[in-house]
């Protein structure tokens, strides 16, 4: 349960003889270390990654930063951290118990990597500390960050009609794929459809989000769905779809008038779909249609079946870092192999109740700041967050940072 109260740490009286002779300058570095850093760090994350990700495909630049987003990410912790500790410090140390169980749950998650350290193979050290330092920058960056600005909107507008626009140029036979160029110096290095998708999928959510135009939210949808499919990105492709009717539902004055519309225009296509799949250039993205074909769907049944089995032999514990590289689980499930089943029921409750409470507050009982778009933005990466989860995400996925990062925002009215 994370109730709305905060929770305060009391400070020595040193500590407060300390804060009250430097209160005067704690304002300004505030505004300094603060949401400026946060927009820094989306910037560099999302739309520059997608930037160099293209150069380095082009062939225009060697990998310097290697693939690029955990340098970033470590060059963002130091000045993201401060900013946060600031922050709390300017509150007079007053922590929302989202931000703790969020909290508890990472150093929960440290503890477990260092206790395996040197112990499992397949790099899972490795892997599971950026994964670790990616949540709590996002954590932070959607704690922080100021979405409402229109200088912000306006510039994020133009980076998603610039990422598209890179996709649609660069697009072979109806799929977007830079290494397959073949003119990348370090090929290596070129990231594939899965990190364009993020970098992509993130920024649009966070602007259909905070805009309040219904011609803007339409222009998206038909920017970003030709994007992410051209992109190949299945999963979040199919995320952006789930995501329209909840935008919707979510603007319309009458919701009960926008599920009638919502089920005649599913109908509609379904009574169409034949016609639309022969209009559109054939790519990996329509295995959606019938995953029975796919070998990647394949593939990831086998190893749910896997991380199952590892299950049922470790019930308590789970076999942290017991699979080959890159062959765990594509599920929430590869929470409870890794982490254990308290660790596992642990993200399920951090998921689950901030949707609950968004629900019943957004929709059962129609509160204030349901209309509000940091209501909107927590409520849609929850929801297309643990999708993915269910789907084809690791546990240690990034949005899970960036969604509950969203949520503390929202619960603490910032």
């Amino acid at each position: 349960m994370l109730p709305a109260d905060a929770i305060t740490f009391q400070s020595t009286p040193l500590a407060q003889v300390h804060a009250a002779g430097s209160r005067a300058g704690a304002p300004g570095l505030l505004s300094l270390l603060g949401p400026a850093w946060a927009e820094l760090a989306f910037w560099l994350l999302f739309p520059g990654f997608f930037a160099y990700q293209t150069l380095l495909g082009l062939g225009l630049i060697r990998a310097y930063l290697g693939g690029y987003f955990a340098w970033i990410s470590l060059l963002m912790l130091a000045p993201l951290l401060l900013s946060y500790l600031l922050r709390m410090r300017a509150h007079s140390w007053r922590v929302h118990r989202v931000d703790v169980a969020w909290l508890a749950f990472l150093a929960y998650y440290a503890a477990i990597i260092v206790l395996h350290m040197g112990l499992a193979g397949g790099g899972a050290t490795s892997h599971h500390t950026l994964g670790l330092l990616y949540m709590f920058v996002l954590f932070v960056i959607f704690k922080t960050l100021d979405f409402e600005s229109k200088r912000f909107q306006v510039t994020l507008l133009a980076s998603l009609a610039a990422m598209s626009a890179v996709v649609f140029a660069y697009a072979v036979d109806g799929t977007f794929y830079l290494a397959a160029l073949g003119a990348a110096r370090d090929p290596e290095s070129v990231a594939t459809y899965q990190g364009f998708s993020r970098s992509y999928l993130l920024p649009m959510v966070v602007l259909l989000a905070c805009t309040r135009r219904a011609a803007l939210r339409w222009a998206l949808y038909a920017l970003g769905l030709p994007t992410l499919y051209i992109n190949t990105a299945r999963s979040e492709f199919g995320a952006l779809l789930f995501l329209i009717p909840l935008f919707e539902l979510h603007a319309a004055r009458s919701r009960l008038a926008m599920l009638v519309l919502m089920a005649g225009a599913i109908m509609l296509l379904q009574l169409n779909l034949d016609a639309l799949v022969a209009a559109v250039p054939g790519n990996r993205t329509l295995e959606l249609l019938d995953l029975s074909h796919s070998t990647s769907a394949s593939a990831r049944h086998a190893l749910t079946e896997q991380a199952l089995r590892t299950i049922a032999d470790h019930p308590i514990l789970g076999d942290y870092g017991s699979y080959p590289s890159g062959r765990y689980a594509h599920n929430i499930l590869s929470a409870w192999v890794d982490l254990g089943l308290l660790g596992f029921a642990a993200l399920l409750a951090l998921l689950l109740y901030p949707l609950t409470h968004l629900a019943i507050h957004g929709y059962l009982l129609g509160g204030r700041t349901s209309r509000d778009h940091r209501f909107l933005l927590a409520w849609s990466l929850l929801a297309s967050t643990l999708l993915l989860l269910c789907l084809s995400h690791f546990f240690s996925d990034m949005l899970i940072g960036a969604a509950l990062g969203a949520y503390a925002r929202y619960r603490a009215g910032d």
